[in-house]
């Protein structure tokens, strides 16, 4: 059993991407699907499916297809993690890539955007970079 299961979402997406994988599933919490509907709204990742509440509940991740332009996905990496929690002030929300990527703030309001999180002017816990 992984101690950190965010991070293990994160790596089991970048190494489906990496290896040109149509999906992949997981073991679903609600950070996961929290995390996966804020990457399919910034278009990242295609959709996402969360199996019937059940002991044992699967989320599968749907990755978009490599086009001429190239992946929609690059990267991802964990940031915050159990023995180094970062958190982030309102002012201090951090840009990924300047600008290009996006950073997943869990504030109080619930997962969102860096720049969201800045729109509502909310700091909180930097979870992980995405580009």
């Amino acid at each position: 059993m992984t101690s950190d299961t965010i991070a293990d979402m994160l790596t089991r997406i970048r190494n489906a991407n990496t290896a040109h994988h149509k999906s992949v599933s997981m073991p679903a919490s609600k950070m996961k699907v929290e995390i996966a509907r804020v990457l399919v709204e910034e278009g990242y990742i295609e959709s996402f499916t969360v199996g019937e509440p059940a002991p044992g509940q699967l989320l599968s991740v749907e990755l978009k297809p490599r086009t001429t332009r190239g992946r929609a996905l690059s990267g991802l990496r964990r940031i915050s993690r159990p023995g180094l929690r970062v958190y982030a002030r309102k002012t201090e929300i951090p840009r990924v890539l300047g600008g290009l990527g996006i950073s997943l703030i869990s504030t109080s309001q619930g997962l969102m955007t860096g720049s969201a999180a800045q729109r509502a002017g909310l700091g909180g816990e930097v979870v992980a970079y995405v580009w």
